[in-house]
């Protein structure tokens, strides 16, 4: 039997690097999955590789800024695949420029992505799973959340807030069976990344930088952030909550 059987899990961000390694990581724990992504052909493709493989996905288009389109991409979800028990948080999106240098839309769009969004996926999603007595999210907030990180100023911001706004939520929903805990990524090779490498002017100093930083001497890849997520995920974590997990090498370590 494996841990996540019978399990439907909704993915947001699911068509790119950590959001798709997670979707197809969830099919193999035997987890039904909703592959959540405002690209459309990129959540697709994620949901074909998984039924080739012999799991269960579908994908559905959700920007998940527009509260109506998250109501619908649910509902059509939960239609198709089941009532949902599992909310994984990982749409995301960041500018990397000093704070000084970035402007209000910007901060706009930034808020939008990574802090509302998340709270429309949780309030178009928890009362179903507190009416059943049950469920698990987990938020992907960053270790920018943690420690700061330069250039990312109001990404960070949004991170933190992510990490408070789960904190009280695991407490409000303990008493419904609703366990909601964090896990920071490090740096990590993915599209965000890329794009904070090129914003850094020079991206083969920064590389070699942060691989001296990072105890563990590499940076992260997509698929080093599945196994921590599906474990929160899991009946195994059954009594965490409120918890915060990074996985970043060692690059912070905090206790």
């Amino acid at each position: 039997m494996q841990r996540l059987d019978g399990k439907t899990a909704i993915v947001t961000g699911g068509g790119g690097g950590i959001g798709g390694a997670t979707c197809r990581r969830f099919a193999q724990e035997g987890a039904r999955v909703a592959v959540f992504d405002m690209n459309i052909e990129a959540a697709q493709r994620v949901a074909a590789g998984i039924v080739e493989t012999g799991g269960v996905a579908m994908a559905f288009k959700c920007d998940i800024t527009e509260r109506a389109e998250v109501d619908e991409a649910v509902a059509a979800a939960e239609s198709q695949l089941g009532p949902i028990d599992i909310l994984i948080n990982n749409a995301g999106w960041d500018v990397f420029k000093p704070f000084t240098k970035t402007e209000p839309a910007q901060w706009a769009r930034l808020i939008a992505i990574n802090l509302t969004g998340a709270l429309h996926m949780h309030h178009a999603v928890l009362p179903g799973m507190a009416a059943r007595k049950k469920g698990r999210i987990v938020n992907i907030a960053s270790d920018a959340a943690r420690v700061g990180s330069s250039g990312e100023a109001v990404y960070a911001a949004c991170k933190g807030g992510l990490v408070s706004f789960s904190k009280t939520i695991a407490r409000e929903h303990a008493r419904h069976g609703i366990t909601v805990n964090v896990v920071c990524p490090g740096p990590t090779d993915t599209a965000l990344f890329a794009d904070y490498k090129e914003g850094a002017g020079n991206p083969e100093k920064l590389m070699e930088a942060f691989t001296r930083a990072i105890p563990l001497g590499r940076i992260g890849q997509p698929d080093d952030l599945p196994g921590a997520i599906a474990f929160f995920a899991s009946d195994d974590a059954a009594f965490i909550t409120g918890q915060v997990l990074s996985v970043s090498g060692g690059l912070t370590m905090n206790g």
